[in-house]
């Protein structure tokens, strides 16, 4: 079965609509997640919650929106009820998924601050075999023997001083590997994971 995960759509409706398609049609994704930050910055905020609302997408509650002023109320009452964290069942794999660390969408996994020795500690003490975060703009995949965590990256595109990578994943698990694509592209092209690991 394949996942297609999507991080900080932070307001940038035209990509994530694409990209929706995309992982529906092109990579035959039964699942969706996100991993929060659909809002903040960009200038079609109340289209991409109601986007995501519409293709039913798993979301968990990013710290931008946390803080969403400008947007309808009844979208700011779907923000305000999605969960920090969210933990499910898969195709009988179990998935955490946060937007920054478990329990805090303010500080998020950063490679340089990761070991296999944490991940494995992080996914045992969780009691999961994929966690999915985002947060850091940077995509992220690395595998050790209990099971693999996946950033895949910020998905809006829209002119900003943040750093953004423009991309999305797509997870395999029926043999938990990743595909890292460009959501820029007018085609589907997939990128390297420059931060990737396996054990």
């Amino acid at each position: 079965m394949r996942v297609g995960i999507i991080s900080d759509v932070h307001g940038d409706y035209e990509t994530l609509v694409q990209t929706l398609h995309r992982l529906r049609r092109v990579h035959q994704a039964e699942k969706l997640l996100c991993a929060g930050d659909i809002v903040g910055r960009g200038p079609d905020e109340n289209a991409v919650v109601e986007e995501i609302r519409r293709w039913n997408v798993v979301t968990v509650r990013g710290n931008h929106d946390d803080f969403a002023p400008d947007i309808s109320a009844e979208n700011l009452r779907y923000l305000k009820h999605l969960p920090v964290d969210w933990v499910g069942s898969i195709s009988g794999r179990r998935v955490f998924m946060c937007h920054g660390k478990p329990g805090n969408n303010m500080w998020g996994i950063y490679r340089d601050h990761l070991s296999e020795t944490y991940l494995s500690m992080m996914l045992r003490s969780l009691k999961v075999d994929v966690m999915v975060t985002g947060h850091t703009h940077v995509p992220l995949f690395m595998r050790v023997p209990e099971g693999v965590l996946v950033n895949p990256g910020s998905l809006y595109t829209f002119q900003s001083d943040r750093a953004t990578s423009g991309t999305y994943a797509v997870l395999d698990l029926s043999d938990m590997t990743v595909g890292l694509y460009d959501a820029r592209s007018a085609d589907v092209r997939r990128v390297e994971i420059m931060n990737y690991q396996s054990s």
